[in-house]
């Protein structure tokens, strides 16, 4: 029996007509990124039910929440390099598990201390794990051509997730309760994890293919042999140094709190606040989702052809805008002038993700996945930081109104750092 000889590098590189694999794993990743996000769809949705159920403050319910978002922060750093040492198929498997795992066992919870436990660590280190460096790690190694295309189409994973599951969320919370929208979330991640399995692949090198777009003078990156802890801790420290590290996570921070730790955790009861029933709340947080799509890819699609800098302080400065005008709109039910905050804010609502990837990538090149989880782990902290704030404040004040201008004078401040981001030489 003979063997075939193994392709040479101009083989591999040779034009094809078949769908390139990259693509498969990136609708792969989409997919298993849309599972993920079907739990970060729940909890503001969740915050009225068990403060009937249990008597739970929206200041206690709030801190359980914002421990899983920031363990999503500061596990994603270390997710991105376990990606490199184990592999991204089995990390990320692993994660949709945890996943399953925390959300399934929170039917049976009795007391706030497991809240906490199931919402926060389990489902937070899951979370982590399919965090926004999963999808820079896919980009990088994967992509050569198009990446801002991909990161934008990726994130936006996160915000189908809102749109597939919040309307249903809401409407199994109001009719058999909250247990079934747990129960379905830990079910939908699992479904994830046979797709993931089959299709995904640590880098295209391990299927004898090269990145897409890579050219003939492409060259396999040296895989690191340093620990994933290790090797994360150090690129911290190496980046450390630079202003731009710092000016990234400082607008990205923001960027956490003026979304998902505000508005993605308590939109839905400020809504409810003014009157508008739970259902039509959650369908406008829905809505957000539907709209983020078309603005983050459009935002990747931006992000290949303009300054990533300019991009990311006219998205601060515009969500600054919306966020300071939206006290104003709540109402019993949904008016016009909420209608068009919602369009407009959720065309901003992660569109910041693919031009904050692009400078991560610019300044520290290889690194450049790690770094984002760095960066990431900044935009989480800021998130869970309002997350608990805007809690407390609205048990001390019995309104949001104070977290919601205090978010946008904070976007203001995140459009004037992101011009003070210097770009390297090769790319000025």
């Amino acid at each position: 029996m003979s063997i075939a000889a193994p392709d040479t590098p101009e083989q591999l590189h040779r034009p094809t007509r078949r769908v390139h694999r990259a693509w498969w794993v990136a609708a792969v990743s989409f997919t298993a990124l849309v599972g993920a996000a079907a739990f970060r769809a729940t909890p503001s949705v969740f915050i009225e039910p068990l403060n009937r159920e249990f008597g739970w403050s929206h200041g206690t319910i709030s801190a359980a929440i914002s421990v899983n978002i920031l363990l999503y922060g500061l596990f994603s750093p270390f997710a991105s390099a376990l990606q490199e040492r184990y592999g991204i198929r089995r990390v990320v498997s692993l994660a949709l598990v945890l996943i399953a795992l925390g959300s399934g066992v929170t039917v049976f919870m009795t007391a706030s201390w497991q809240l906490v436990l199931c919402w926060g660590f389990i489902v937070g280190i899951g979370t982590g794990s399919m965090a926004m460096a999963f999808v820079a790690t896919i980009t990088n190694r994967w992509f050569i051509e198009r990446r801002g295309l991909v990161s934008g189409i990726l994130t936006a994973g996160g915000a189908a997730g809102q749109l597939v599951f919040l309307p249903l969320v809401g409407v199994l919370v109001e009719g058999p309760g909250w247990r079934s929208a747990a129960l379905l979330v830990s079910l939908t991640a699992l479904a994830m994890v046979p797709l993931v399995l089959l299709v995904v692949r640590n880098r295209p090198e391990d299927v004898g293919l090269r990145p897409y777009g890579s050219g003939p003078d492409y060259t396999t990156p040296v895989a690191s042999t340093t620990g994933a802890a290790r090797r994360t801790v150090g690129v911290l420290w190496e980046a450390s140094g630079s202003r731009a590290f710092w000016l990234l996570a400082g607008t990205f921070a923001i960027c956490g709190a003026s979304t998902n730790g505000l508005v993605g955790a308590h939109f839905v009861p400020a809504a409810h606040d003014h009157g508008m029933p739970l259902t039509a709340a959650a369908s406008l947080l829905a809505v957000i989702g539907i709209v983020d799509l078309i603005g983050t890819i459009f935002s990747g699609w931006l992000t290949d052809r303009f300054d990533p800098r300019h991009l990311l302080a006219v998205y601060y400065a515009l969500r600054g805008v919306s966020l300071l005008a939206l006290p104003t709109l709540f109402a019993g039910d949904v008016k016009p002038p909420m209608l068009f905050f919602i369009v407009f804010y959720g065309l901003d609502w992660v569109a910041t993700v693919p031009p904050t990837i692009a400078l991560c990538r610019e300044h520290f090149g290889e690194d450049g996945a790690v770094v984002f989880g760095w960066v990431l782990a900044s935009h989480q902290f800021g998130a869970a930081l309002i997350a608990w704030g805007a809690g407390f404040v609205r048990d001390a004040t019995g309104n949001y109104d104070p977290a919601w201008f205090t978010a946008g004078a904070l976007c203001a401040l995140a459009a004037v750092m992101s011009l003070a981001i210097k770009r390297p030489l090769s790319h000025q």
